[in-house]
């Protein structure tokens, strides 16, 4: 059976997986480094009318995904030890 906590340990060791995921040696290889994103657009561009998401602000989902990754290194690291922490001590404590 599928349950809940299931659910929380998958999301738990997806995120981990993120975390750890180095940028010198694996994700520059790959062409993934946060050095690699376009810069933004500056302050002086002209208002655009098209709406929020038009052709101009098309962002490709490449950039997004590694702007996730490292938003989820830097954000989630120290929660996740915590997490981590909690989710060991159940574990030893009641057993899964």
């Amino acid at each position: 059976m599928f349950y809940f906590g299931s659910i929380i340990y998958i999301a738990l060791f997806l995120i981990n997986s993120i975390a750890i995921l180095n940028e010198e040696r694996f994700l520059a290889r790959i062409g993934w480094s946060t050095a690699q994103i376009p810069p933004a657009s500056s302050f002086n561009q002209p208002y655009d009318q098209s709406g929020y998401g038009g052709p101009q602000g098309d962002v490709p989902v490449k950039a997004r995904m590694i702007s996730l990754i490292s938003a989820v290194r830097t954000l989630m690291r120290i929660p996740l030890i915590g997490v981590n922490l909690v989710i060991i001590c159940y574990e030893l404590i009641l057993g899964g």
